[in-house]
């Protein structure tokens, strides 16, 4: 039998014991009983069936030598952090699904493991119940990743279903996000990039080896995409999706979240809802697709039981232990340097081609031009709207959306 705890009995925790004592084939996987011996919380249960496994001093759990595996999903970085550190200081196994801590601490922890003898898993912390990070690991382990592009978020994906299908706004689809669960009262997390930005940072750590400060990875809002971009995007063959990033190059990687025009080429066009999707472009497996519900209470908690289950049954033994090195500066290339073909929908403008070149120019009103760019760096693209500025001061940049 192997004896756990979990910290954190909400949603996903709450999950997790459910899991583990309906689902026989967890222990059937495992090859033994697990036990849930403590659960860490501030509250009481008294109406759940596992109200006599509740603890309200950590102490308890880090002192008991028959604990050896902990689940932490309480969210935020403190006192999960803290927790953590401390679990595997003791030799405890800590397996979560907190994606801020992973990305805040993860080399740190990773290596706090590897001196203890135990073992950091976070499966649940990317995409949900979507098998990623242990693939990453094992099946694509002789790979040279060298491009990671994923729809990371299920409610900024469900809200840009919306405005694609129903042509509603960015805050009547918001509004329905909220109605359904999906959104939080304070939805800048999602909307504005930071959850991508979390998860982004983790795949290209696994993929590179190196983790990045978040502070980093250019994260850019998807307040400012219209239900006009969305049809121009339909009309032009593409959907827009807010897009994580990992490019491998030269010298390092581009790391960055942003909305993208995605060709309807490319299957990350067709993921709706909330959904998630993550395509890795190796070396030697080429390009593979990982699709599946990015989160939810029974997806994630069975991702944690998933990182139990290995971690019990002996599998994660036989799996080499990683390793990231933390990068200041020097990895990362600078964004400004990065290139691609842009969406661009300018108003009052009459010497944009000389400006931006041979194109594709279309009207969409009288006084306003779309089309879809050559590919230009970020400062090349800055550098020009400054020059069309110069020649004409009315004229005004309606949308700038990057093409996949």
């Amino acid at each position: 039998m192997v004896n756990i705890a979990i910290l954190g009995f909400g949603i996903v925790g709450g999950g997790v014991a459910e899991v583990l004592t309906q689902n026989p084939a967890a222990e059937k996987a495992a090859g033994k009983k697990i036990n849930i011996k403590y659960i860490l919380d501030k509250r009481e249960f008294p109406d759940s069936p596992w109200n006599d496994r509740v603890v309200h001093d950590m102490d308890i759990i880090l002192n008991d030598p028959d604990v050896s595996i902990v689940a932490e999903m309480m969210g935020g970085s403190h006192p999960a952090y803290e927790f953590t550190a401390a679990c595997l200081k003791a030799g405890k196994s800590v397996v979560t699904s907190n994606k801020e801590v992973v990305a805040n601490f993860g080399a740190e922890l990773l290596a706090l493991a590897e001196e203890n003898n135990a073992s950091y898993l976070f499966e649940a912390s990317v995409g949900g119940g979507i098998p990623i990070i242990r693939p990453l690991r094992t099946s694509q382990s002789c790979d040279d990743i060298v491009e990671i592009d994923g729809i990371l978020n299920g409610t900024t994906n469900y809200i840009l279903t919306k405005m694609g299908s129903d042509g509603v706004s960015f805050d009547d689809a918001l509004q329905e996000a909220r109605k359904l669960g999906y959104a939080e009262a304070n939805p800048s997390a999602d909307v504005d990039g930071i959850d991508t930005q979390r998860k982004i940072c983790i795949l290209s750590a696994i993929a590179f080896g190196k983790l990045v400060p978040k502070s980093k990875i250019y994260t850019e809002t998807m307040r400012n995409i219209t239900v006009f971009d969305m049809q121009a995007a339909n009309k032009l063959g593409y959907a827009v999706k807010l897009i994580g990033r990992a490019v491998k190059n030269n010298t390092g990687a581009y790391i960055f979240v942003a909305p993208h025009f995605v060709p309807k080429t490319n299957p990350l066009a067709y993921i709706c809802d909330v959904y998630n999707g993550i395509i890795v472009k190796s070396n030697v497996t080429g390009e593979v697709m990982y699709y599946g519900k990015g989160a939810g209470r029974y997806p994630t908690a069975g991702a944690v039981v998933s990182d139990i289950v290995n971690i019990a049954s002996g599998a994660e033994a036989a799996i080499p232990v990683q390793k990231w090195n933390l990068s200041e500066n020097g990895f990362m290339s600078d964004i400004e340097t990065y290139s691609c073909n842009r969406y661009i929908k300018i108003k009052n403008s009459l010497y944009f081609s000389d400006i931006f070149g041979e194109c594709d120019y279309k009207k969409t009103q009288s006084d306003e031009i779309e089309f879809i760019s050559q590919k230009i760096s970020e400062s090349d693209y800055k550098a020009k709207i400054e020059n069309l500025k110069k020649a004409e001061p009315s004229a005004e940049i309606i949308s700038h959306i990057r093409v996949l």
